[in-house]
């Protein structure tokens, strides 16, 4: 059983580049989930809760070499495992 007063509050908005300003290192020493529209995802890049979209992860690549990501809206909610 995890102990949740250790754990950092969900941000609104959180991403998993660390390039990113959305990017929150305490957040992802615990295992974080995603429920996108009633299922579990596992290929979230990026996610904002109050605007209801999620950045899902694609094998294409941009000219940076950094996968394309495609915005999906929906109900977003984000929970510890």
């Amino acid at each position: 059983m995890t102990d949740t007063t250790s754990q950092p509050a969900l941000p609104d908005r959180l991403s998993v580049n660390p390039r990113s300003p959305h990017f929150v290192a305490e957040v992802f020493e615990h295992d974080v989930g995603i429920r996108f529209n009633g299922k579990e995802r596992f290929d979230v890049e990026e996610y904002c809760i109050s605007e209801g979209w999620v950045k899902i992860s694609t094998k294409s690549l941009d000219r940076r070499g950094q996968p394309l990501l495609l915005t999906r809206k929906g109900t977003v909610e984000a929970f510890y495992r």
